[in-house]
């Protein structure tokens, strides 16, 4: 039977001279149909041109075709029924004319239900087994046989009646949809049995369902009438809008000698109190009942259900329309006073209720006065850190040191996050006039070192003076509770004079790198805040100011509208009487200065880099070329500034950025693009190596400064933008 039905559908055939089975659809010699074929129409039964080209099941995507039915199912087992009617829905689903039989459940049916057969193709009854169901196959009030099961259909979805109707089927009119006899039967005995009492129907879930987790919450008070102190005890009450429960949880302080429980209340429906108290046990019940017999039969009752409830004892219960602030309620014999609620119960009330005054009930005492915590006086062993960390608790800890400052103003790189000043001692001896030191303050931990600079022929011997550390302002008492004040970088400043450890400073100069620091963090140096300084000055010089703008124009006869330094100092020292210190005339002399343009030549800085790149041992040239290069994603030779910046800084060049800036600066074009090439070029101290190179000599200040150079001077100050800024224009 499997060999006929294999040459019945395939056969040989030729294709590219090449022999080869072929489909069933190739008719046989001459175009006639072979023994047992059937061949498709070529066409559809609508006209070429009509409905969509894309295939079925793109066309057909979640089409699926319903039909009611139902099939017969023989009982042999069970006296009460001998057949069973089962109802069913078929799905035909169009996108690839699959089936699937569906049962619906049906409560206590005591069956197996659900998916009878599972979607896939369901073929034909035999003899013609070899074929599919497709949608032709389908109507109403017709009988179809699944797998030897006769379905028999009756009806089928709106959507089913219009698709069968567009493809030009006669729709039959629907069957009659038959009873289970056994499930008639079961249902006239459910009819028949009349409880003895109508139930009462209570519907929870809506409210459920609508107010699951919406609590309100009001913080009461109970005054204790029992207890020893009469203190008052903090409570909070939660409402369940849910069910209509309450539960109270009691607020108990730290230390107050109390034991912790869990709940005060715990949750459930809290009853009002009768006119007559409590209810005893047993007199609030669901069901009342009924003696009709009384006591005829030897003392023995009959007793039924009362349909009416005949003397039920109704029972109230706090409802959220009982509480509001201010009301008391009376918890199992405890009067609670409501004080006060959160916003979810104020809107709540407001939204519901209407309600708009919400003033809260004073019910906490004022809170006493805290005990100030006094510490016992240093007593001179180890730190005053080390001896306060004593007091604060049995177990002894070291005392903390500010680790976020200490990460963020560590030496990073270039940055060494140090202030530099230059000092001389403040002394009658002339032997001491001529020393100088360099004071150094540390911003990551607040310590000051103090080195003092080596001269030749003085008889003193130089290096570190001080060791570093913090260290302590002068004129405060030694053995005291209080903590003692120390050096912060605000109290150093050009023109200070500081005290440490009974020698007296005066700071005279600081480096570049400090004047640069304050002036960028001028919020907190506002003795290199220009803004402060200018202030000032403008409300001393506005009285004055025909005055002022005369001593200038004296101090410039040549009227070059610029003006040394030294007399500039002069005129500020006399226009504010002495008031400005050292460090807010220098600011303002930089701020206005003439600033020098010194042209370096660019081997000058290649020469440096090269220096700088040697001593840390950076060979990666090859590396960063070809990162560049691919970049590059025109091949043009040249990128923006800042992603050779990036780069560079991603290879961790050992170089200031300010000389980086510089440097790529030097290598731009006309369109301001960096010419990579070259600059690696020039960098790469192996291949290209420039011979050793001439600094450039500057005249500064001060000679004498050790490790950091010292700051540019400022030799000539621009003083009209300086009098317009303080007088304004003059017309």
């Amino acid at each position: 039977i499997g060999k006929e039905k294999f040459h019945r559908s395939q056969h040989w055939g030729y294709c590219n001279n090449v022999a080869m089975l072929v489909g069933e659809d190739k008719p046989g010699i001459g175009g006639e149909p072979l023994p047992g074929q059937k061949l498709k129409p070529k066409y559809s039964v609508f006209p070429e041109g009509m409905g969509s080209d894309a295939p079925s099941w793109v066309a057909f995507d979640k089409q699926v075709l319903s039909f009611d039915a139902y099939f017969e199912e023989e009982v042999p087992d069970k006296n009460q029924e001998l057949y069973r009617i089962r109802h069913c829905k078929i799905y035909f689903y169009l996108e690839d004319d699959t089936i699937q039989v569906v049962e619906p459940q049906v409560k206590n049916s005591g069956i197996s239900q659900g998916t009878i057969v599972r979607r896939h193709r369901i073929p034909l009854p035999p003899p013609q087994e070899d074929e599919f169901y497709t949608i032709d196959h389908f109507n109403i009030n017709i009988e179809v046989i699944l797998y030897a099961r006769k379905y028999k259909i009756i009806d089928c979805d709106m959507f089913t009646k219009h698709f069968l109707r567009k493809m030009g089927v006669r729709l039959n009119p629907p069957g009659g949809r038959p009873d289970d006899p056994y499930t008639k039967e079961r249902q006239k005995i459910l009819d028949s049995m009349k409880p003895l009492r109508p139930y009462e129907r209570i519907d929870t879930l809506k409210q459920f369902l609508e107010h699951d987790g919406h609590v309100l919450r009001f913080f009461c008070v109970w005054d204790d009438p029992e207890s020893m102190f009469h203190d008052p005890r903090e409570l909070v009450l939660h409402y369940y809008l849910s069910d209509d429960t309450i539960d109270i949880k009691e607020i108990i302080p730290a230390n107050s000698g109390r034991d912790t429980v869990p709940l005060f209340l715990r949750r459930d429906k809290l009853p009002k109190y009768a006119p007559t108290g409590l209810y005893q046990p047993g007199t609030v019940t669901s069901r009342t009942v009924l003696n009709v017999l009384g006591k005829l039969e030897g003392n023995k009752g009959r007793y039924i259900l009362d349909n009416r409830k005949t003397g039920a004892v109704h029972q109230e219960f706090y409802r959220d329309s009982d509480l509001k602030i201010g009301a008391a309620i009376n918890v199992w014999g405890r009067k609670i006073i409501l004080c006060d609620c959160d916003e979810f119960t104020k809107e709540y009330y407001r939204t519901k209720y209407g309600m708009e005054d919400f003033t809260p009930v004073s019910y906490k005492a004022p809170p006493p006065p805290k005990t100030e915590k006094t510490f016992p006086p240093y007593t001179g062993f180890g730190s005053e850190e080390d001896s306060l960390c004593s007091c604060m608790g049995l177990l002894l800890k070291p005392p903390q040191k500010d680790f976020k400052k200490f990460m963020e103003k560590d030496r990073n790189g270039m940055e060494s996050n140090i202030l530099r000043f230059l000092a001389k001692l403040v002394t009658d001896s002339p032997t001491d006039k001529n020393r100088k030191f360099i004071i150094s303050y540390f911003l990551s931990d607040d310590t000051i070192s103090v080195f003092e600079h080596i001269q030749r022929n003085t008889g003193i011997l130089g290096g570190k003076f001080l060791e570093r550390g913090r260290i302590k302002k002068p004129g405060q008492e030694l053995f005291k509770s209080e903590p003692s004040e120390y050096f912060k970088a605000q109290n150093l400043f050009v023109g200070a004079r500081v005290c440490f450890h009974g020698h007296n400073f005066l700071l005279v100069d600081a480096d570049e790198y400090t004047f640069n620091y304050m002036e960028k963090h001028a919020d907190e140096f506002s003795m290199a805040d220009i803004g402060v300084i200018l202030k000032k000055l403008k409300d001393i010089a506005e009285p004055r100011s025909r005055e002022i703008r005369e001593l200038f124009a004296a101090t410039d006869p040549d009227h070059t509208k610029v003006i040394e330094y030294d007399p500039f100092r002069s005129l500020i020292i006399s226009i504010t009487d002495g008031t400005f210190s050292e460090h807010e005339i220098m600011t303002l002399g930089r701020y206005y200065s003439v600033k020098d343009e010194y042209e370096i030549d660019l081997h000058f800085l290649l020469a440096t880099a090269q220096e700088q790149l040697k001593k840390n041992s950076f060979e990666n040239f090859q590396q960063m070329s070809e990162v560049l290069v691919y970049n590059d994603r025109e091949k043009c030779g040249v990128l923006p500034h800042e992603v050779c910046r990036t780069i560079c800084k991603s290879f961790k060049l050992p170089l200031a950025d300010d000389d980086l800036q510089t440097l790529l600066t030097m290598f731009e074009d006309n369109h301001k693009q960096v010419e990579y090439k070259k600059f690696v070029d020039g960098l790469n101290w192996r291949e290209n190596q420039i011979p050793a190179f001439q600094a450039i000599k500057v005249h500064l200040k001060n000679e004498d400064w050790s490790r950091q150079p010292p700051s540019l001077p400022v030799k000539e100050i621009k003083y009209l933008p300086l009098l317009d800024d303080l007088l304004g224009k003059e017309e």
